[in-house]
C-alpha cells in the first residue's frame, strides 16, 4: 500500500501527455477521450492523496512528486486551449501560468526540503479552483465545438464571443496575485535568518 500513492501521481505524469495529444485531435473521439482521460488522471490525485493519510505512507519522493504530477496535467490543459482559439486564449496568458505555478511549486519543493513549511493562502486555493473550474469549462466547449449543424454553430460562436478571453484574464489575474501573496508572505522562509523549526 506504500507504493500506491506514488505509483498513481507516476500515473497522472503519464497520462498528461497523452491527454494533450488526444485533445489537440480535430475529431469528436479522440477529443472526447481525452477529456475522459483528464478526468481520471485528475480523481488519482484526490485518491493517492486520500491513501497517502489513511495510512500513513507519506513519503520525501511522494511529496515531490505529487505536485508535480499535479502541475503537469494542468499545465497540459492550459497548453490545449490556444489551438481552441488564440484570440481567446493566448499563449502569453499560458506562459505566465505556468511561469508562477512552476516558480512556487519550485520554492514549496525547496521549503519542505529544508524543513519548513510554506503557508498556504485562501487566495492559492482559490486560485486552484478557479484554474480547474476554467479549465473543465474551456475543455468541454472545445468538445462542443467539433459537433456540427446549428449546435456546433452555437458553440462556436460562444468560443469566438470575448467571454473566454475574459475569463482567462480573471484566471491570469488570480494566479499572478496569488503567487506575489505567497512570495510576500512566506519570503522570511527563503532568507538567511530563517532557521529550521
Amino acid at each position: 500500500m506504500e507504493k500506491v500513492p506514488n505509483i498513481l501521481s507516476s500515473f497522472r505524469l503519464i497520462l498528461a501527455p497523452i491527454f494533450l495529444i488526444l485533445f489537440i485531435q480535430d475529431q469528436v473521439f479522440w477529443r472526447a477521450l481525452s477529456l475522459v482521460i483528464f478526468i481520471v488522471a485528475a480523481a488519482t490525485d484526490f485518491v493517492d492523496g486520500y491513501i497517502a493519510r489513511r495510512f500513513n505512507v507519506e513519503s520525501d519522493f511522494g511529496v515531490f512528486l505529487d505536485p508535480l504530477a499535479d502541475k503537469f496535467l494542468t499545465f497540459a490543459g492550459f497548453v490545449c486551449l490556444p489551438f481552441l482559439d488564440p484570440n481567446q486564449f493566448p499563449w502569453w496568458a499560458v506562459v505566465l501560468i505556468v511561469i508562477r505555478d512552476i516558480i512556487i511549486t519550485s520554492l514549496r519543493i525547496y521549503a519542505n526540503r529544508k524543513g519548513f513549511s510554506m503557508e498556504t493562502r485562501a487566495t492559492a486555493k482559490a486560485k486552484t479552483a478557479l484554474q480547474m473550474v476554467f479549465l473543465y469549462i474551456a475543455l468541454f466547449f472545445g468538445l462542443l465545438m467539433l459537433f456540427r449543424g446549428r449546435f456546433g454553430e452555437v458553440i462556436q460562436n460562444v468560443l469566438a464571443s470575448d467571454v473566454f478571453f475574459w475569463g482567462m484574464m480573471v484566471v491570469v489575474a488570480v494566479t499572478l496575485y496569488s503567487g506575489i501573496e505567497y512570495l510576500v508572505v512566506n519570503r522570511a522562509l527563503f532568507s538567511k535568518k530563517a532557521e529550521r523549526p
